[in-house]
């Protein structure tokens, strides 16, 4: 198992753990969301398009699409 893999294991299972204990209430858990979006620099394929004044078709194939809560997103983080 890679470093990275081992953390995203720890972290999951702290989140986890934590919103289980109700020591994490929704609140945290949009925060927590919204942070990896953040890092992610994930925005919809739409927003995506728009913010780069590209095509939505050029945007969906060239770009990291993700599906995510049943919609597609695209992560720019490089």
């Amino acid at each position: 198992m890679s470093k990275t893999n081992k953390h995203t294991g720890k972290v999951k299972e702290y989140i986890y753990k934590t919103a289980l204990k109700g020591e994490l209430d929704n609140d945290g858990l949009v925060q927590i969301i919204e942070l990896c979006g953040e890092l992610l620099n994930l925005k919809t394929i739409t927003q995506y398009a728009k913010d780069n004044n590209i095509s939505y078709n050029g945007a969906k194939k060239c770009r990291n699409v993700i599906d995510l809560f049943n919609n597609k997103y695209i992560i720019d983080n490089e």
